[in-house]
């Protein structure tokens, strides 16, 4: 998708009635007053969205780096998860997720920003999906194997009991 001609702001519109559209038939409402306001609801749906070009880029941009992420069988073994735009990767699948590696974060024009175990520590940049997901892997925690089930407490404690000698 990239090259890919965008104009500098589109037009989606969604075809169909409200009726037609949704998954039960109006009737089941017990009053006209709920029946009237789930459908003007749902109307907001069905209104032309008005959608920005740096939106379309920066969706395009998530896809990249999410199929990238996928391609990665070391990342296989790790709990993925997103917010507010990031790529974030755990090594325990309970929140609080665990924070002990890199995520990723979509930059100006297509690039990547790469920042450290905490959001006040810094990697750096990446100019393509694939080279933002290397540098994750090269900076994987050791003995970073198979996903726990549970919170980073959990890990914690499984780690200590079956750890067997400090270089380990």
């Amino acid at each position: 998708m990239r090259g890919a001609s965008w104009p500098a702001s589109s037009t989606i519109r969604m075809s169909g009635s409200p009726s037609s559209l949704w998954p039960w038939p109006v009737k089941s409402f017990t009053t006209r007053r709920t029946c009237r306001a789930v459908t003007q609801h749902h109307q907001r749906f069905v209104q032309p969205v008005h959608v920005d070009a740096t939106v379309v880029e920066r969706v395009v941009q998530r896809a990249e780096l999410l199929e990238a992420a996928y391609a990665e069988p070391h990342l296989w073994q790790l709990f993925p998860w997103t917010g507010r735009g990031e790529l974030h990767f755990s090594r325990c699948t309970a929140v609080p997720w665990s924070w002990d590696v890199p995520y990723i974060q979509p930059a100006a024009e297509g690039t990547y920003w790469l920042s450290g175990l905490l959001r006040t520590e810094t990697v750096g940049p990446a100019a393509t999906a694939q080279e933002a997901i290397a540098t994750v892997v090269g900076r994987l925690p050791a003995r970073c194997g198979p996903v726990f089930t549970g919170t980073p407490e959990g890990l914690n404690a499984h780690e200590a009991t079956t750890r067997k000698s400090p270089s380990d």
